[in-house]
């Protein structure tokens, strides 16, 4: 390297390539409920490495046509499977040089969040998508380091959801206060207490009533069903639900 007096002098010289670079990819866990059962999707690697193994979806990054890694876990999600989502976050960054026999390899973990919605193979490298139950999926030898990519996206959203109102977004609307409590019992792995439950959720003011439907059982009084207001996904309760102070 040269000395330079201005830093636009240096830029026009800068050879990104004199620099080893990582292979840089994203990945995402994308949960539904299904029947009530929590489920991730993946699909089945068309080609090596792991060829023929089930992985979670996503993919390099195209600095061309990428603005930003969400942009990418996006993009990977439409083209491999079909599926797109309105609630996307970043969970974790891993980089090391023995997830990828490619080589050394970083990967930005996202965590996503449907209703459920039929999933489909669609781009030539994926040979099989589908909805996995959770435990299922924890069972499988999957590509790379994706069991273990499972499991950190599992925690966070086990974590969140005790204190926010993510199971709101994995479910149709409009939906009835039983259905958002189970989707929160599923997600926590634990039971809340029903009247605590209701209180705090409506006494947030982040659900807005559009109407009634049937009870679940089909006999009684009709229910009342809700679905989520704008903004309402950035509420976070003071207490956590399933803890033990949840009355």
């Amino acid at each position: 390297m040269g000395t330079y007096k201005t830093e636009r002098e240096f830029l026009q010289h800068y050879n990104i390539h004199d620099h080893e670079l990582p292979l840089v990819s994203v990945d995402v866990a994308i949960f539904t409920l299904l029947e009530g059962r929590l489920q991730v999707l993946l699909v089945k690697r068309g080609d090596f490495p792991h060829k023929g193994r089930w992985s979670l979806p996503g993919g390099f990054v195209n600095q061309q046509q990428d603005q930003d890694l969400s942009a990418t876990a996006r993009r990977k999600l439409l083209e491999k499977t079909g599926v797109d989502t309105s609630h996307l976050e970043q969970i974790a960054t891993v980089g090391n040089h023995k997830r990828d026999p490619r080589g050394w390899s970083v990967t930005v973990l996202y965590m996503a969040l449907i209703p459920y919605s039929p999933a489909q193979a669609i781009a030539a490298p994926v040979s099989d998508a589908r909805w996995w139950p959770l435990e299922e999926a924890a069972e499988q030898r999957l590509a790379f380091d994706h069991n273990e990519l499972i499991s950190m996206a599992r925690e966070r959203l086990r974590s969140k959801t005790g204190y926010t109102m993510l199971p709101a977004y994995i479910i149709d609307s409009p939906f009835s206060l039983t259905q958002l409590q189970q989707a929160f019992e599923e997600l926590l792995g634990t039971e809340v207490e029903k009247k605590s439950f209701r209180r705090r959720v409506l006494a947030a003011d982040i659900l807005e009533e559009v109407g009634e439907g049937l009870a679940e059982s089909g006999r009684g009084r009709r229910a009342a069903l809700y679905r989520p207001k704008k903004g309402g996904e950035q509420h976070a309760f003071v207490r956590v639900f399933g803890g033990v102070e949840e009355v």
